[in-house]
């Protein structure tokens, strides 16, 4: 079975719960061989808060594991004293970097198979001094990947986005042929990773219609479909662009296995209507395997035991299916 690295998140939120309740699952288990890498006295915490008759083994190295079942393995950070609960913190936010970086180096090193990143607080990197606005940019630096995008993956939609965490007034302009046509790149790499054989890629326009033919936007005629054009060329199973009202019907209906989308909550908005619960977040690009749960670290119902484990099981599920 494959070696997943599960990063314990934000320690505020509720990362620790729902991994709890994740690996209490007997299909997990059946399915890989996961290790937490976090912090022993808040996994701890999170364990006796659920009341769940599970024990934490302690482990330096996942080539150890001897994990069975009632037994979650852990690396141990060892970073987090003393923790505020359903809150951003600096502290949180410095642990948080300690178990990615942790994460990657096993990666990296071929120790683990893939990685599921727990929901980190953007304003608790920032408390930290930290430069990076989430995972996705983060992971991308670390491992020095210059073509990477955001995968969303929920119910019967999968989205791809050429632009991710930016103000929509500066989305026009940031949309440029070579963005869009690495995008459409990434997507067959998407559907090489999921099995896709013949994979079917759409692009969705930044405007209505799809621009109307230059009446409500040009970004569609001078760079989208260039890309488009171009990817052709290289052999890429692409079409569009498509009006964004409509593509994602149809992505719905199975005539569409990946859309190409122009900014983040225009393919999120879509996905989460159809999969809230089970949306999974999948960094295409990197030389490993990473996925996470959809959702932020949702301090309102942190510790409080009635945080929904779904998007952490379907991130680890996923972590275990995907190829590279």
């Amino acid at each position: 079975m494959k070696k997943i690295a599960i990063t314990m998140g934000d320690a505020a939120g509720i990362g620790p719960e729902i991994i709890a309740k994740a690996l209490y699952c007997a299909e997990i288990r059946d399915l890989c061989s996961p290790v937490v890498i976090g912090d022993r006295s808040v996994m701890e915490e999170a364990i006796d808060l659920l009341k769940l008759p599970l024990k934490l083994q302690i482990t330096n190295s996942p080539d150890e594991s001897k994990a069975g079942r009632g037994i979650i393995e852990l690396i141990d950070i060892g970073e987090i004293k003393k923790f505020k609960k359903g809150k951003p913190d600096a502290e949180n936010g410095k642990a948080c970097v300690s178990y990615i970086n942790k994460a990657v180096e096993l990666a990296l090193n071929k120790k683990v198979d893939g990685i599921v990143t727990a929901p980190i607080s953007k304003e608790a990197l920032k408390m930290a001094g930290m430069k990076w606005h989430g995972h996705t940019e983060m992971l991308a630096e670390l491992t020095d990947t210059k073509d990477y995008a955001m995968m969303l993956v929920g119910g019967q939609l999968r989205v791809i986005l050429v632009t991710i965490h930016t103000s929509l007034k500066s989305v026009p302009e940031m949309i440029k042929k070579e963005g869009v046509l690495k995008t459409i790149l990434l997507a067959r790499k998407a559907c090489d990773m999921l099995d896709i054989k013949n994979p079917r890629i759409a692009v969705a326009g930044l405007n209505p219609h799809a621009g109307e033919a230059g009446i409500f936007g040009d970004e569609e005629k001078n760079e989208i479909i260039p890309a488009i054009e171009e990817a052709k060329k290289l052999g890429m199973p692409v079409t569009g662009p498509y009006p964004p009202d409509t593509v994602f019907h149809r992505a719905y209906k199975g005539e569409i296995d990946i859309v190409v989308c122009m900014y983040h909550d225009q393919g999120l908005i879509p996905l989460k209507m159809i999969a809230f619960e089970e949306g999974v977040n999948v960094t295409v690009g990197l030389p490993f395997i990473r996925t996470s749960p959809d959702h932020g670290t949702a301090y309102d119902i942190a510790w409080k035991g009635i945080a929904n484990p779904s998007s952490m099981l379907e991130a680890i599920k996923l972590a275990a299916r995907l190829e590279m």
